[in-house]
């Protein structure tokens, strides 16, 4: 089998992953919009339930006056004629009508808001589920490229083999920034948009705010924290530092935020002179960090994590250690953990080394060391 002809399988093996990538992100896109039409549907919707429980309020109003004004014809007969009293009567009849036709109008919508309601709750978790099934085929797409660096390294262990790695890591950054900037233009300014409308809503029911004050309340915090959680996306989609300022600026800004959110102490250290490498490696060495942050915080109960990174013109090394419960490293590998096999992956698609030191009750070390190139 000659290269060109492997060219040719992978390239058609990496675009039909891209396309299915793509058709899901598109589903997503297409859910998040038809949220927005039900959003504003929901808001027009609400505005039209006020309107019509003014009504009901006011209309009530005069029933009860037409009703007093009937008990007190009907009770002075001898001062009103019969045709006051019939005129006294059908007013009374046609206010108390029209209140109970404005009452069911007021259910009506009520009815068709909470069928928005649950639409648009559905629909918010389609967008969610297809959002994760793009990073879940992104991963995928991780894992299936790297077993087929097996077949390039039989022909060409060296500089093909390493080449190959770094347009993997590339495109995969090119498809995360396309997504950062369609989630940070799309859904993070709609979810502001909800907040923005929930304020407007309690403050237009505060004379009746035991209709939907609470749920109003409820809206606006959920927003507030899908709003939050969507910023967190694309920063993990994407790290702007990353990009602007280098590798250690990000590492540190990522641990602040991480032991902010968390409440796990984390301490950085960086030994040598502050350099910038080649874009591959840094969002390589990056993603290694943030995999072994994660895995801490998720399965090691850690309460304390130290990361000390050491640049250097040949090589990039860092070693990220916890005070976690540690576990056994041949298990671990063996039942699957996709984090620990996508690291030793994304280390030695670039010549580089990963190790994992643990057992348990002794916490862990993730040790990488690849050589570099200065950018």
């Amino acid at each position: 089998m000659n290269t060109s002809l492997l060219d040719k399988i992978l390239r058609e093996t990496i675009d039909v992953i891209e396309r299915s990538k793509e058709q899901i992100f598109e589903i997503a896109e297409n859910a998040r919009q038809e949220c927005k039409r039900v959003e504003q549907e929901l808001t027009q919707l609400k505005d039209a339930i006020a309107l019509v429980i003014n009504e009901v309020d006011r209309w009530e109003a005069e029933e009860k006056k037409a009703r007093k004004r009937l008990m007190h014809v009907s009770r002075n007969f001898n001062k009103y004629g019969e045709e006051d009293i019939k005129k006294a009567y059908e007013d009374a009849k046609d206010l108390q009508i029209k209140v109970i036709m404005l009452r069911e109008k007021e259910k009506q919508l009520r009815s068709k808001r909470d069928e928005l309601e649950f639409s648009y709750r559905n629909l918010l978790k389609t967008a969610e589920r297809a959002e994760q099934l793009v990073s879940q085929v992104g991963v995928a797409m991780s894992y299936l490229t790297s077993n087929l660096q097996n077949i390039w390294g039989e022909l060409d262990k060296l500089q093909q083999q390493k080449q190959f790695g770094v347009a993997v890591i590339k495109a995969q950054e090119e498809e995360r920034r396309r997504v950062a900037r369609g989630m940070h233009d799309g859904p993070a300014q709609s979810i502001a948009n909800i907040v923005l409308r929930a304020e407007y809503c309690e403050k237009l029911y505060e004379k009746k705010p035991e209709l939907l004050q609470e749920e109003l309340r409820s809206l606006k915090e959920y927003a507030r924290e899908t709003l939050e959680d969507v910023r967190k996306i694309i920063f993990d989609l994407r790290p702007m530092d990353l990009d602007d300022l280098g590798l250690v600026p990000a590492v540190k800004r990522y641990a602040a935020d991480f032991q902010e959110k968390y409440k796990i102490k984390v301490e950085v250290v960086n030994v040598g002179q502050a350099r910038r490498y080649l874009q591959a490696i840094e969002v390589t060495v990056f993603r290694i960090i943030q995999e072994a942050l994660n895995n801490a915080r998720k399965h090691s109960g850690a309460t304390a994590i130290r990361i000390v990174m050491e640049t250097n013109p040949l090589s990039l090394s860092a070693v990220i250690k916890d005070d976690g419960c540690g576990f056994e490293l041949r298990e671990g590998l063996e039942v699957g953990h996709f984090g620990l096999r996508g690291m030793h992956e994304w280390a030695s698609i670039l010549q580089g080394n990963l190790q994992i030191v643990t057992a348990p009750g002794k916490g862990t070390t993730v040790a990488v060391k690849i050589p570099v190139q200065e950018e």
